[in-house]
């Protein structure tokens, strides 16, 4: 490691320690010794000049926070000193140039994918079970038991073993006499089940904003086929599911068996009926294999969570480099929480090719941050005590990190929630910036992968679409290597580039795209699933 301090942009007037600092230590930077004056541990932010109050603070070249109180040169960032702040926009004032990578070498590139009939492919293979309504919940967790025990068996797991050891008084390490051979009944199909607290009790608004969802998740290529419950008197009919299908797709081939209990008899003639018919759609979609396919029909989500004071400057930049080639050959990476987008509104404005995505960017951002003011809160309220911790002290300051994740490409299109991607390039979705919502909307509007960046180490995953995670220091990926599957540290110790470790995520993602290897998300069999709930509960 070259330097203790980075500054992110030349209009900087905070820099990023790269070690821990201590009181009285003298750092040469930028032909300046500066002296620390707090103990002050990586990731947090030390001051390049003399700060008076309501000074403007700025990282990654826009204006992030205020000083609260005065902050000497040398000086270190908190929650105490520093306020949030952030530019406002109010209209599209250029449009940016972008120049593109070099894509020579990924232009001709392919993946291994499933092939579906409307030109989509996906990268995996599944049949899907789902409710229309939490009602259906019991039923389908039936069906996951049977499904899952009779179509494959697994190895008893370490925690399984344990209990065991436990309720028998064996030692702790003792080894379980009858282990289970892992076989799978079929090699090319995975049954996946999908449950949730929706459907009914709450406006029609989120009824219909949950079918969009739902069927986003039909229409995504990962899915072969699926299977979905529905009682009969809820608020998300079936004809309202039917139609945001039909809108994700006017002619969907792939087979959607519907079936309504209120309608059906006896739980166990439902099942019954439920089992035969499903089993058939499975051993068919089975047959389906992976066939080569241009890497322009990636679908990608962006994504980061638990993310720290050194995600903006590792992980997310890297993956935005990697968005910028997939969106330079012509697909689609998907850039989405948009409390996390805070602060840096105006150069997202002037990246929209369009005056009508610029303005319609806007209207949803705002009508968003007033939604979260009339429930009493704000955007200014999204870092959460680790981010805290770890150096992200205001939304826009974690803002402006989080949207590296974007890259620099134009913005082709501005989806609202359970809107479905068509365009290739850049698209920018409107979500929450939790975790597993953001995650489960990008996989609902056509990702067929998802990276994920983190500085503190999160298990996320989703039942249909494979989620890589980035680690944005080596520490992490080595304390957490069961649920990172890249590590992005060598950014922060200068051994690596960003356009380096961004052709290294792509790489990774092709494999994962092509079956060569295994997200760890998946292989934890981490199904995460939260639909957003915009509304009230009548």
């Amino acid at each position: 490691m070259k330097s203790k301090l980075i500054k992110v942009h030349p209009e900087d007037n905070v820099a990023v320690a790269l070690v821990d600092l201590y009181a009285g230590d003298t750092v040469d930077f930028e032909g300046k010794s500066i002296a620390i004056l707090t103990d002050s541990k990586a990731k947090h932010k030390i001051a390049l000049t003399d700060f008076k109050v309501n000074d403007p603070i700025y990282m990654y070249g826009v204006l992030v926070g205020k000083a609260l109180s005065a902050i000497n040169f040398g000086g270190l960032l908190t929650t105490e000193n520093v306020k949030h702040e952030a530019n406002s926009v109010s209209q599209k004032t250029e449009t940016t140039s972008w120049t593109a990578p070099d894509i020579s070498k990924w232009k001709d590139r392919t993946f291994m994918g499933y092939h579906r009939e409307d030109g989509q492919v996906g990268t995996q293979n599944i049949w899907l079970f789902f409710p229309l309504v939490f009602c259906e919940n019991r039923n389908i967790e039936l069906l996951k038991d049977v499904f899952e025990k009779e179509l494959s068996f697994h190895k008893a797991s370490k925690q399984r073993q344990l209990l065991r050891n436990l309720i028998s008084g064996a030692p702790e390490d003792t080894a379980v006499a009858e282990i289970e051979e892992e076989q799978a009944i079929f090699d090319n199909i995975q049954v996946k089940f999908i449950t949730h607290q929706g459907g009914c009790g709450g406006i029609r608004q989120d009824s219909v904003s949950l079918s969009k969802l739902l069927a986003g998740y039909v229409n995504n290529p990962n899915v072969a086929g699926a299977t979905v419950l529905s009682l009969g008197c809820q608020n998300l009919q079936i004809d309202i599911f039917k139609q945001a299908l039909a809108e994700k797709s006017a002619a969907i081939k792939k087979p959607v068996l519907i079936y309504e209990q209120q309608q059906e008899g006896t739980v166990d003639e439902m099942l019954s009926k439920i089992i035969k018919d499903s089993f058939e759609g499975i051993k068919k979609a089975n047959q389906i294999q992976r066939k080569p396919a241009s890497i322009s029909k990636l679908k990608m989500g962006l994504e980061c969570g638990g993310s720290d004071g050194f995600s903006g400057i590792s992980a997310n930049p890297a993956l935005g480099y990697a968005s910028d080639i997939l969106a330079a050959v012509g697909g689609s990476p998907i850039l989405s929480e948009f409390p996390e987008l805070c602060g840096v509104e105006q150069e997202l404005v002037n990246r929209c090719v369009s005056d009508e995505d610029a303005e319609r960017f806007m209207h949803l951002m705002k009508a968003y941050e007033k939604s979260a003011v009339d429930a009493g809160s704000g955007f200014d309220m999204n870092p959460s005590p680790g981010n805290i911790k770890d150096g992200l002290i205001t939304d826009a300051m974690k803002s402006a990190g989080a949207a590296k994740k974007g890259g620099t490409s134009p913005i082709q299109a501005i989806l609202d929630y359970g809107e479905y991607v068509t365009k290739p390039g850049l698209n920018l979705l409107c979500t929450p910036g939790n975790d597993v919502e953001s995650t489960t909307a990008m996989v609902g509007s056509g990702a067929i992968v998802v990276v994920f960046t983190t500085g503190l180490g999160t298990p996320t995953g989703n039942p249909i679409a494979p989620v890589l995670k980035v680690a944005s220091n080596s520490t992490l990926a080595r304390r957490m290597p069961d649920i990172i599957d890249i590590d992005s540290g060598g950014v922060i110790r200068g051994e690596k580039t960003i356009e380096e470790m961004g052709e290294e995520i792509l790489e990774h993602v092709i494999q994962v795209a092509s079956g060569e290897i295994q997200s760890k998300a998946d292989a934890l069999g981490q199904d995460d699933f939260i639909p957003w709930k915009r509304g009230v509960s009548l």
